[in-house]
C-alpha cells in the first residue's frame, strides 16, 4: 500500500538513526511504497524537490528555519508550514492515492494538511503520533498563558499576558482540530493516553492508544564481544573524549532547553561537582545551552564535562561506554512527557536516573520494571540521593532488565503493529 509520513524533522537519508526513520524503514521493509514530507529549511538554500533514498521518496519542502533559530522565525515558520506543505504535496505528489497518512507532533499546525490529505484520500487511515502535547507544554513552562482564574487577571499582568493567551487559544483550537481529523492517536505511554482523554472529552477513547517511541534494535557486535575487547573499546572511547576510565559515568544527552529544567540540572551538577566516586557528562545543545556553558566555565576542574552536540554515530558510541543514563524534565509540567533519549540508554543496557515532574510515568515505569530510579526535579539533594543509590546498586542487572523491557515494549515492531491493526 502507499504510505505517507509528514514531519518537520529534517530527514535526508533512510539510513539515519531515530524513532521516525526506524518506523519508515519498517514500512519499507514490509513491502509498502513509502513517501515522506520533510522541510528544506531556508538555511539550506534549496527549492522544493524530491529525493529518493533506499526506496523511499522524500519530498523536501522549502520552508523558513523552524529549528535552531530565533523565536520569531520559528514561530512564523511554524504558522506557514502547513500552507507550504499542502502546496508542495499538490504539485509534486498529485495522482498518488494513499492508504495511510501518518504524522507526528510537533507541530500541531498540520491540521489543514491532514484535512486536505483526507479529502483527497477519503478511504485512507489518518494516524497521529503524539510526541508533543502543545500548547499546554508551553503554558507549563511560562511561554504561553492558559485560561486565567479570574477575569481581572489581565488588568494586573498587562498586554503581554493577553497576547500569550490569544496565542494559546489559537493553538488550542488547532490541537483540537488535529485530534478531530485523526482517525487514531498514538501516544507515547499510558499517562499520555489518560491526559489526552481527560482534557479532550470529545475524543472517543477507542481512537486513542499507546504507540510508543521505538527503534529497530541495533544488534551491535561490540555488545556481545569478549570482555577484553569491551574493555579496550571502552578505554579508547573514554580517552578520546578525555573522560576518566576508572569511574562510573552518568550521561545526559539531548536537548538543553526550557523543558529540561536546566536551572535544576545545574543545581544538581553543582551539588555533585566534587565527587570522587563518579563522573558526569552532559552532551547537547538548545536554547539554554549558554546558561549551562557559563556554569561550566565558572566550575572548571570538577567531575563534570559539558560537550556540544555530537554527530549521531559519535554520540551513540559515547553512550555505549557510559554507565548510567540521565533524564531531566522541568517540575512544572502537567503533561506527561516521555523523552526518546531513554531508548539509547536501554539499548546499551544502562540503568537510568529520572528527575522529572510528577505527571510523567517515565520514572514510574523505570522503577516498576527495575531499570531505574526517580525523583521529582525540585530538590537537588533528592537527585544526589539517587546517584548514591545507583552507585551501590547492581547496575549490570538493572541494565539487563532495561534491555529486556526495550525488546518487549519499545521496538519498531510494536509501533508498526499498533498502526497496522487499523488497516
Amino acid at each position: 500500500m502507499n504510505v505517507i509520513f509528514i514531519t518537520v524533522s529534517n530527514i535526508n537519508s533512510i539510513d539515519d538513526k531515530g524513532i521516525y526513520i526506524s518506523l519508515v524503514r519498517k514500512f519499507r521493509n514490509e513491502g509498502h511504497q513509502v513517501y515522506m514530507v520533510s522541510p528544506a529549511e531556508r538555511r539550506m538554500q534549496q527549492e522544493t524537490h524530491i529525493i529518493e533514498t533506499g526506496g523511499v521518496k522524500i519530498l523536501k519542502v522549502k520552508t523558513l528555519n523552524i529549528q535552531k533559530t530565533n523565536v520569531v522565525e520559528k514561530g512564523l515558520g511554524t504558522l506557514l508550514i502547513e500552507r507550504q506543505y499542502q502546496s508542495a504535496i499538490k504539485k509534486h505528489l498529485k495522482g498518488i492515492s494513499f492508504n495511510l497518512i501518518y504524522y507526528s507532533t510537533p507541530p500541531i499546525t498540520f491540521t489543514n494538511v491532514v484535512r486536505f490529505m483526507k479529502k483527497r484520500n477519503p478511504k485512507a487511515v489518518s494516524y497521529l503520533l503524539l510526541k508533543d502535547i502543545f500548547p499546554q507544554n508551553a503554558v507549563d513552562v511560562g511561554m504561553l498563558q492558559g485560561m486565567p482564574v479570574q477575569g481581572s487577571w489581565f488588568k494586573v499582568h498587562g498586554w503581554g499576558a493577553r497576547a500569550k493567551y490569544q496565542l494559546y487559544k489559537y493553538f488550542r483550537r488547532k490541537e483540537k482540530k488535529l485530534y478531530a481529523y485523526s482517525d487514531y492517536i498514538g501516544c507515547m505511554s499510558p499517562a499520555n493516553v489518560e491526559f489526552v482523554l481527560k482534557h479532550n472529552p470529545e475524543v472517543d477513547a477507542k481512537r486513542v492508544e499507546v504507540a510508543p517511541n521505538s527503534i529497530d534494535l541495533n544488534v551491535d557486535d561490540n555488545l556481545d564481544n569478549d570482555e577484553g575487547q569491551l574493555k579496550a573499546a571502552r578505554y579508547y572511547i573514554r580517552k578520546k573524549y578525555n573522560l576518566p576510565t576508572d569511574k562510573p559515568i552518568f550521561i545526559y544527552g539531548g536537548n538543553l532547553g526550557k523543558p529540561q529544567g536546566i536551572d535544576y540540572l545545574i543545581k544538581c551538577l553543582d551539588a555533585n561537582k566534587h565527587r570522587q566516586d563518579c563522573y558526569f557528562v552532559v552532551v547537547g545543545n538548545g536554547t539554554e545551552y549558554k546558561k549551562i556553558e557559563q556554569w561550566s566555565v565558572n566550575n572548571k576542574n570538577t567531575c563534570v564535562k559539558l560537550m556540544s552536540r555530537l554527530p549521531v554515530n559519535d554520540y551513540e558510541m559515547l553512550v555505549k561506554y557510559c554507565d548510567v543514563g540521565l533524564i531531566f524534565l522541568d517540575h512544572r509540567f502537567t503533561i506527561p512527557n516521555y523523552p526518546s533519549r531513554l531508548l539509547s540508554y536501554l539499548e546499551y543496557k544502562m540503568p537510568v536516573v529520572c528527575a522529572t515532574d510528577v505527571n510523567t510515568d517515565i520514572g514510574k515505569i523505570a522503577e516498576e520494571n527495575g531499570y531505574g530510579y526517580w525523583c521529582e526535579s525540585v530538590k537537588p539533594e533528592d537527585f544526589t540521593a539517587l546517584v548514591d543509590k545507583m552507585l551501590k546498586s547492581d547496575r549490570k542487572a538493572m541494565g539487563e532488565k532495561g534491555y529486556q523491557f526495550l525488546k518487549e515494549n519499545y521496538l519498531v515492531e510494536h509501533t508498526y503493529g499498533a498502526i497496522m491493526k487499523h488497516l
